[in-house]
């Protein structure tokens, strides 16, 4: 199999083509309790764009709309192993869960979740359904310059009801696609999983790096991640080096894999350790606030799609690059005041997914309950140089 077609993540006839969209594709007035389908892939257990996800999914059920999960598997109509996934590691969910494959009849509006599952909305889903695309990150930057990343950014131009997580994505739907998003909502954090834990004087000091670890995403700066930690180590041998996420090998210094561990857990290391490698270089990753909960101080690499999304004055900013995130590291671990720090980036932390949430349903409340002509067609605008 080539490479496009391996990494394609819909079959290829539900490939939509937005320059063939109908005009005016907003469906039905409805009001009251919807019947609200959310269109994704299957998750991974901790997957945490589906974790985001799922709290939005939460919040519709808690305002009493019914709500069905919509998995799409290019592979199979089967999502019965999905199913038993979902209700292991989201146990909150309510949601009944069924392939996007088999039909979304009867839906009085359908999200679309990511560039995959936005192609599948505008070809599979009904009419009448009143259509809207949760945008996480702006997803044609996860590929080179190509047929992947033309099939993303073709999604901005479907007309569904954009709404938009943070002012990275917004600024660039603005910037490249030429369109203003419909709802920017903000970022929040799961405080009441990340959190400082009590210490007191008997407690064992904080010590040690941590970083999570993504091998086949590469905006996630895996290699850029371990030069770092190699420099780092041999500065400061007396740190111990903790990697969860993938289990890493074949490095120069010796580390400790976690694997996947439960927010829980996470909590526990976050708490133990001093400072931590965080890279997104497209929107800002999660990680990065629920470490600042727990004390610990992330070291980011410094670029204005990172900073438009979280307010983090006690973090380290650097230049992406081995030498600078080393020497970050060093400069975190040997400093005098480490608590004090830790209560500080705690202090700096968001509360919370409510506000979020809760606007992310009242969009779709309003659209529905008052729903406008939109439009496919979009003016493309060539990438700012």
């Amino acid at each position: 199999m080539d490479l496009v077609s391996a990494d394609l993540p819909v079959r290829p006839e539900d490939l939509a083509d937005s320059s063939a969209l109908p005009r005016g594709i907003t469906g039905e007035a409805r009001e009251g309790k919807l019947r609200i389908g959310w269109v994704c892939a299957p998750p991974a257990g901790g997957s945490g764009g589906h974790t985001t996800l799922f709290r939005m999914v939460e919040m519709a059920e808690q305002r009493g709309h019914q709500c069905t999960l919509f998995l799409y598997d290019r592979n199979s109509d089967d999502v019965h192993r999905h199913e038993a996934i979902i209700r292991r590691h989201w146990k909150n969910l309510k949601a009944d869960i069924r392939s996007a494959t088999t039909g979304m009849d009867g839906m009085d509006a359908v999200i679309a979740s990511s560039w995959g599952s936005a192609h599948v909305v505008a070809s599979r889903a009904p009419k009448t359904a009143n259509k809207f695309y949760f945008i996480q990150d702006f997803e044609p930057y996860f590929y080179p310059r190509g047929a992947l990343y033309t099939f993303a950014e073709d999604t901005y131009r479907f007309g569904f009801t954009n709404i938009v997580l943070g002012e990275m994505v917004a600024s660039r739907l603005r910037a490249e696609i030429g369109i203003e998003p419909d709802t920017v909502v903000p970022f929040g954090c799961d405080d009441g999983e990340y959190r400082l834990l009590r210490r007191d004087g008997a407690s064992t000091p904080r010590a040690g790096v941590v970083y999570y670890a993504k091998r086949s995403v590469d905006r996630r700066g895996y290699l850029l991640a371990k030069l770092a930690l190699e420099r780092f180590h041999h500065d400061h041998p007396e740190h111990e080096i903790h990697v969860f996420g993938d289990r890493v090998s074949g490095w120069s210094v010796p580390v400790t894999n976690h694997g996947s561990l439960t927010p829980r857990d996470l909590n526990v290391l976050y708490n133990r350790t001093i400072a931590s490698l965080t890279f997104s270089f497209t929107n800002i990753s999660l990680v990065a606030e629920e470490l600042m909960a727990a004390g610990n101080v992330p070291v980011l690499n410094d670029h204005d799609f990172a900073q438009a999304d979280l307010f983090a004055p006690y973090a380290m900013w650097t230049r992406p690059n081995p030498a600078a995130m080393a020497r970050a590291l060093s400069a975190a671990v040997t400093a005098p005041d480490i608590e004090e720090r830790a209560r500080l980036l705690n202090a700096s932390a968001r509360r919370g997914w409510t506000t979020t949430a809760v606007t992310v349903s009242e969009t779709i409340e309003r659209v529905c309950a008052f729903p406008q002509s939109r439009t496919a067609d979009t003016q493309f605008v060539e990438p700012q140089q």
